[in-house]
C-alpha cells in the first residue's frame, strides 16, 4: 500500500508498505478515503512541532470505510463509514483515572507519536471508530476532528450564556471554535489581521470584530464589553505575543485558554494574572468529543459542508504541502484523497 512519510523535517516521501492486518488489539481494518492536512501536520513537515518523532507517517484527521472486522467486534460492520480517533491512552495513569485521557502520561497521537492515516489502510481498535451520519461526505467529515478540538477548548473554557468571549484568530482553528462557541455564549468578539476572515466571522456568528493590525486589541475589547474586558479569551493564534495580549484583554475573574504548541519563549506578565485572579488553562487535543460532534451534525446544529477548498490524491502530497506553503488566500481546508488517484486532480469547491 502507498503511504506518505515525513522522513525528517522538510523531507516528504511516498513509500510502499505492507497492508496491515487486524489482531486482538487492532480489531478493525479501515480503508482510508480522506485525510485532512492540519496545521500540526505542516508543523511536523517543517520540524516545528515539538511533540513529533521521525520518521513518521502523519495524518490524524482520517476518514474511511471498514474493510474487515475481528470476531470480537459488535458495533461496526464491513462497509461502515467511520472517522478514527487520533488519541490513544493507557487508561491507568493519574490523568486517565480522572477522565482526562487526552493528556495521558503515556499519550500517543496517531500521526504524531505513532504512524497515522496518510496511508491506504490502517488497523485500529473498535472503540476508536465512530460511524459517520449519511448527511456528511467523507471529505467534509475530516472537519469533525478539528471540531472536537474546538469543543474541547470551549469545554475547558466552561463557556456560559452570559460570557463575553474574545476569540483571537479566525483561521481554521478559530473558525471551528466560533461554530461551537456561538451555541454556548451570548457575545463573541473575533480578532484577526485579515479583513476578509473577519467579514466571514461576522457572517458565521461573531458579534464584533477587531483588526489588530490597525486597532488596539485591549482597548477595543473593553469598548465592546462595557469596560470590563472579555470574561473568556481563547488563543487560536498561538504566536509569541498572543497570550500576553489576551491576558491584558481579559477582565477580572476571567479565563484564558491557550492552545499553542511552540516551545519558543513567550512573555507572560505575572501581575496581570495575579491581580485579576485569572485562570490560565491549556487545551490539548480532545477528550472523547467525537460523539458530541457527530450528535451536533445529526441534530442540524453543526454544518460542516463546503469546508474543503482543495483536494489532492495521496501520491501528490508533496504538491499539496507546497501549495499550503504559498499561503494562497483561497485555501480553507486541503484534503488528501485515496480513490481514483489516476483520474483525480486538485479542485476548488
Amino acid at each position: 500500500m502507498k503511504a506518505v512519510q515525513i522522513l525528517e523535517p522538510n523531507t516528504l516521501r511516498v513509500i510502499d508498505l505492507p497492508k496491515p492486518s487486524i489482531d486482538a488489539q487492532n480489531t478493525v481494518l479501515v480503508r482510508m478515503t480522506a485525510a485532512g492536512i492540519c496545521g500540526s501536520d505542516i508543523g511536523i513537515y517543517h520540524g516545528t512541532n515539538a511533540a513529533a518523532t521521525y520518521p513518521r507517517i502523519i495524518g490524524h484527521e482520517i476518514v474511511g470505510r471498514v474493510e474487515e472486522i475481528g470476531p470480537s467486534v459488535h458495533s461496526l460492520q464491513v462497509g461502515d463509514r467511520v472517522i478514527v480517533n487520533q488519541v490513544t491512552s493507557c487508561g491507568q495513569c493519574y490523568p486517565c483515572r480522572n477522565n482526562r485521557p487526552n493528556v495521558c502520561d503515556f499519550l500517543q497521537v496517531r500521526g504524531v507519536h505513532r504512524d497515522g492515516g496518510y496511508r491506504e489502510f490502517i488497523a485500529v481498535p473498535e472503540e476508536d471508530c465512530y460511524v459517520l451520519p449519511d448527511s456528511i461526505s467523507d471529505q467534509d467529515a475530516v472537519m469533525i476532528e478539528p471540531t472536537t478540538i474546538a469543543i474541547q477548548a470551549c469545554s475547558r473554557a466552561q463557556l456560559q450564556k452570559d460570557d463575553m468571549l474574545l476569540l483571537f484568530g479566525s483561521g481554521a482553528l478559530g473558525s471551528s471554535i466560533l461554530k461551537i462557541a456561538r451555541q454556548l455564549c451570548a457575545i463573541i468578539i473575533v480578532a484577526d489581521i485579515n479583513d476578509e476572515k473577519l467579514a466571514i466571522a461576522l457572517q458565521n456568528g461573531a458579534d464584533r470584530v477587531i483588526n489588530v493590525s490597525r486597532e488596539n486589541l485591549v482597548e477595543k475589547t473593553k469598548d465592546y464589553t462595557g469596560g470590563h474586558g472579555a470574561t473568556v479569551s481563547i488563543d487560536a493564534v498561538c504566536n509569541k505575543t498572543s497570550l500576553l495580549s489576551l491576558l491584558e484583554a481579559t477582565g477580572n475573574a476571567g479565563r484564558v485558554i491557550t492552545m499553542g504548541f511552540s516551545v519558543a519563549p513567550t512573555e507572560v506578565n505575572q501581575f496581570v494574572i495575579t491581580s485579576k485572579e485569572l485562570d490560565v488553562r491549556g487545551s490539548r487535543l480532545q477528550n472523547n468529543m467525537f460523539g458530541k460532534a457527530i450528535e451536533l451534525i445529526k441534530s442540524g446544529s453543526l454544518d460542516l459542508s463546503h469546508s474543503v477548498s482543495h483536494t489532492f490524491p495521496l501520491t501528490r502530497a508533496q504538491e499539496a504541502f507546497d501549495f499550503i506553503d504559498t499561503k494562497d488566500p483561497s485555501i480553507r481546508k486541503i484534503v488528501l484523497t485515496f480513490e481514483n488517484e489516476k483520474k483525480e486532480t486538485n479542485e476548488s469547491h
